[in-house]
């Protein structure tokens, strides 16, 4: 009883400080000495730069998947990669809820990315799908206080995600036996290998996350065998 009159007083001055803390110049959602960190204990701190982070890496991966696959910009805009994932980035507005990609998210607008009947923009709904899939692991939050609670499970199977995207990535190829989506290229000796590198990023942070925070709260995760889970994304509880 007393937590519970605790955290809701602290979500009373969090809430009434926050237009205080927007207006300092020097304070950030991640700046420990504003009035939002009060409500977070160093897990959701940890929270919060994995999002943000996954997130940024995103935002990257977007841009090289347009200027590998620039026949999928022009289905969305004109030919300018990084204005058009700082729009999708930046504008929370359209909730990754988009007309162009059938209004597809998570697992069905990821999979929609490698459908050969599919005319829309492929880079957009294999973002779109990530971004929300990454969402919907963390409980539907991008931001997190000490009244939440992310389940390790769903980031774990996350991580396993993600894996499988990139198998689709370099696997996925149409009938005329092209792949869906250009990533990595080798010439000869030289190898661009940065998709990798970066999509590596994404499941070390996500996978570091789930383990930290499967021993905090003594919650088994569940492995898979990465033969037994093949080429289907696997569910979050």
């Amino acid at each position: 009883m007393i937590r519970t009159i605790f955290v809701f007083l602290l979500i009373v001055i969090i809430s009434g400080c926050a237009g205080n803390t927007l207006d300092r110049k020097d304070a950030t959602q991640y700046d420990k000495g504003s009035f939002n960190q009060l409500g977070k204990l160093d897990f959701d701190r940890m929270a919060d730069y994995e999002i943000r982070e996954n997130f940024e890496s995103l935002k990257t991966l977007m841009i090289k998947l347009y200027k590998r696959n620039p026949s999928e910009l022009r289905k969305t805009s004109s030919d300018n990669a990084e204005q058009t994932a700082n729009y999708f980035f930046s504008n929370p507005k359209h909730k990754w809820n988009i007309e162009g990609i059938n209004f597809k998210q998570d697992f069905d607008a990821v999979y929609q990315a490698f459908d050969e009947n599919f005319e829309g923009d492929r880079v957009l709904s294999l973002i779109a799908g990530l971004y929300t899939m990454i969402i919907k692991a963390h409980g539907g939050k991008t931001e997190f206080y000490i009244i939440d609670s992310i389940e390790p499970q769903n980031l774990y199977n996350l991580a396993r995600n993600i894996e499988i995207v990139v198998w689709m990535l370099s696997s996925k190829k149409n009938s005329a036996g092209k792949l869906f989506l250009v990533t990595n290229e080798m010439n000869g000796d030289l190898s661009n290998l940065s998709f990798e590198r970066e999509f590596g990023k994404m499941i070390g942070r996500t996978d570091y996350f789930a383990y930290t925070l499967s021993e905090k709260t003594e919650r088994v995760i569940t492995r898979f065998i990465q033969g037994a889970v093949g080429t289907v994304l696997i569910p979050f509880i």
